[in-house]
């Protein structure tokens, strides 16, 4: 039945695409090139409508019934419009994020939330009030991240691929069957959209897309993995590493010069791998290696025990850190552990 699921899914969103293509060319949905963008032509970007329609008629076919289906539904047709209207006619953040907030206030209000982590050596923590914003945030954060990595031809498809496929895989094991079922019909309609959107892309999936995903995979990590032990908490964040530090980094980057948060630039992880010289193609498969370094610690996380659980965050830490500065980032200057490498090296 997965396996069904899985194709049927990405057969529909092999056979919408190209209509989705004629479609956003004819309402003049297109992405206009300018100097932050990598693509030299007008592109058309709603492929994301290709993603949502064959995630709904997915669901509403295959998943097995959960109180979770309709809230998540009704918060993904919310967020899909919100795409829809801002590839269509450019939304103010503000309206963005509203849509964001409604979509992610639907699956709160239906029980979905982080009430709580149980401590290694004291018992549960309760959030109690905080459980409401610390899920909106998270929910919204994640909605974000997905966003503002789309900005290379089958980078954001890519990375929620490997995200969507770590989350199932992990579900599986869990024996969580609504998340397993959803979790594979995403993934198959991302992937489908990937034949399409993976360089040279004939379609972007815009906010539709980038937005959509993120909503689901947020929503189905938070399934997969809430009110668990603190350190399992950790998992979601791993295997999202590459977009959520990428994210942090920015918005910290545009603190302290002092840019609005959410103004576009030209410093993203891919800007800067394509500064250094690496091809379109080669930036998206180092991020696409690194997205699934993370997954892969993320499932080893979830095995290990405790010490090895530190040892494997203190090795992604480091690991982390050495990307951030080889990339530049967090900024030219910002390299205080090669710096201090070089300079060991000067005295030697």
């Amino acid at each position: 039945m997965e396996l069904q699921a899985f194709l049927f899914c990405f057969i529909i969103t092999v056979a919408i695409t190209p209509i989705i293509i004629k479609l956003a060319v004819y309402i003049n949905a297109l992405d206009t090139p300018d100097i932050r963008k990598v693509h030299t032509k007008q592109m058309p970007r709603l492929g994301g409508l290709a993603i949502f329609i064959s995630v709904l008629s997915g669901m509403l076919i295959f998943t097995p019934y959960s109180s979770n289906v309709y809230p998540l539904l009704v918060g993904g047709i919310i967020i899909a419009i919100t795409g829809v209207l801002d590839d269509i006619i450019s939304l103010a953040p503000i309206y963005k994020l509203s849509g964001q907030v409604t979509a992610a206030l639907v699956v709160i209000l239906s029980g979905v939330k982080i009430e709580f982590v149980n401590l290694p050596f004291g018992g549960p923590f309760e959030f109690g009030v905080l459980s409401i914003p610390i899920t909106l945030m998270w929910i919204i954060g994640v909605t974000n991240a997905i966003n503002l990595v789309d900005g290379l031809d089958g980078l954001a498809a890519g990375i929620s691929s490997i995200a969507l496929l770590t989350i199932t895989s992990m579900a599986v094991m869990m024996g969580n069957g609504f998340v397993v079922f959803t979790g594979i019909i995403v993934l198959g309609a991302t992937l489908g959209f990937l034949v399409f959107n993976f360089y040279p892309a004939k379609i972007f999936m815009g906010d539709t897309g980038a937005m959509f995903l993120g909503f689901m995979i947020s929503v189905l990590a938070l399934l997969g993995f809430k009110n668990v032990t603190l350190f399992s908490f950790v998992i979601p964040i791993l295997i999202l590493g590459v977009p959520i530090s990428d994210t942090l980094i920015t918005i910290i980057r545009r603190v302290l010069q002092n840019q609005p948060i959410m103004k576009p630039d030209f410093s993203h992880l891919h800007h800067n791998l394509l500064k250094l010289g690496c091809t379109h193609p080669q930036t998206v498969i180092i991020i696409y290696t690194l997205s699934a370094l993370f997954s892969l610690a993320a499932v080893l996380f979830s095995q290990a025990t405790l010490i090895n659980s530190l040892v494997v965050a203190t090795i992604l830490i480091f690991s982390t850190e050495i990307m951030i500065e080889v990339s530049q980032v967090a900024g030219e200057k910002y390299r205080p552990i090669l710096n201090r490498v070089g300079l060991s090296r000067s005295k030697e």
